[in-house]
């Protein structure tokens, strides 16, 4: 995965029939928008260079260099196209400051996904020659075929014998479609229901109507059948440790948003408040723990853990001093033990997974919920970080 060199930049730049450039003039205006269209068409790959594109901004239509600041803004706000959710599954790309023709510009790298298609607000975006589009049903289909099922991420792998009858399509149909693909799209959509599930990779494709672990963990009918650690286990134990008395526990199966909904609610229910009203003007309620910060946390332990080659469940263990989410995995690609947490470091090993949470509303920003409950429980966070396992820890403020 090597970037270009200054040679080859320069003359992609100045290529104007290629189909794997992008020039923009600036990053005002609309670009915005046309940059992560293009972002996502790259990452689509249809033409099949299996080379990545390149988007420069700061060069004219016809090549030229023309006079930009490429400050450190301008570099984050092309960064934050990964990771601010538009586009999903998250596309690998490099952000740049490259000088070429004595001009500084800034130079996007897009590599082509190996699970497309990937979308931009719903829609799947292609590009043939220099023209750049909405995919059709056949473009789909081209972008379902060529998913490499030995290269492909385990959350796409098909989990054979399971079968359509284990998958909710009603639920598919009401609740995860209408969540992924944007309202015009689906309002124009002819595609028949095992094409509409390939496309969504909930099926390994519609020759081949096999579920995915995608499509068992996002709408199966009984995911832990096939996918044995997948189940949370809630505890809440009267004491500091896990000899002490249980005060209440639940084993949560279901669906991933099943599952996450659930162990949400039952750390509501748990959460008590305590009420002030003897010393002050208005009644004052406080919770022990921040549950927004304890929401980012369950679900990154459900979008981040392994399903793959274990039985171990997500662990919630509710403690009268502190709050600990356990889940199986350990720290996966880019992210290691040393740099776990930093900003900006973040990998997927369930990618597919990321995209369908985003889609229902679950993730708002890829990569941002450490951070998200960092900044509202301070030091009373830390991690416990190993080779199988990550352990968020939460204590109490009381």
């Amino acid at each position: 995965m090597n970037p270009y060199t200054d040679n080859e930049l320069l003359a992609m730049m100045q290529d104007l029939e290629s189909d794997r450039v992008e020039r923009k003039q600036s990053f005002s205006g609309n670009a915005p928008r046309t940059v992560r269209e293009a972002v996502c068409a790259f990452a689509n790959d249809l033409p099949g260079h299996g080379t990545p594109g390149v988007i420069f901004i700061g060069a004219d239509d016809d090549g030229n260099p023309v006079d930009l600041d490429v400050t450190d803004e301008l570099l984050r706000q092309l960064a934050d196209i990964k990771t601010d959710g538009q586009i999903a599954p998250p596309p690998t790309l490099l952000v740049e400051k490259r000088r070429l023709q004595n001009h500084d510009l800034a130079v996007i790298t897009v590599w082509p996904s190996d699970t497309p298609p990937v979308r931009f607000k719903g829609r799947i975006h292609v590009r043939w020659g220099p023209r750049r589009g909405l995919a059709s049903a056949q473009d789909e289909r081209i972008l379902n075929e060529k998913r490499r099922h030995h290269d492909r991420p385990f959350d796409v792998q098909p989990v054979p014998p399971s079968s359509l009858e284990d998958m909710d399509q009603l639920r598919f149909e009401q609740e995860y479609l209408p969540a992924l693909v944007a309202p015009d799209v689906l309002a124009a959509n002819e595609r028949s229901p095992l094409e509409r599930l390939a496309a969504t990779k909930m099926i390994a494709s519609d020759e081949d109507p096999t579920p995915t672990v995608l499509g068992l963990l996002v709408i199966g009918r009984s995911p832990v059948d096939w996918l044995p650690g997948c189940y949370t286990q809630f505890l809440r134990i009267q004491g500091r440790e896990l000899s002490d008395p249980i005060l209440d526990e639940a084993v949560i199966h279901g669906t991933v948003v099943d599952q996450i909904r659930w162990v949400e609610e039952k750390m509501e229910a748990h959460n008590v408040q305590a009420v002030r009203f003897t010393d002050v003007e208005r009644e004052e309620r406080a919770t022990a723990y921040p549950m927004d910060a304890l929401r980012q946390l369950v679900r990154n332990a459900h979008m981040h853990r392994s399903y793959e080659a274990t039985h171990s469940p997500v662990r919630v263990y509710w403690f009268d001093d502190r709050i600990e989410i356990h889940n199986p995995g350990g720290p996966y690609g880019a992210v290691t033990p040393e740099n776990f947490g930093q900003p900006g470091v973040t990998d997927y090993r369930n990618p597919n997974l990321a995209e369908a949470l985003r889609a229902l509303g679950f993730v708002q920003r890829f990569g941002a919920g450490i951070a998200l409950a960092r900044k509202a429980l301070g030091e009373r966070l830390h991690f416990d970080v190993q080779q199988g396992f990550v352990a968020a820890i939460v204590e109490s403020a009381r």
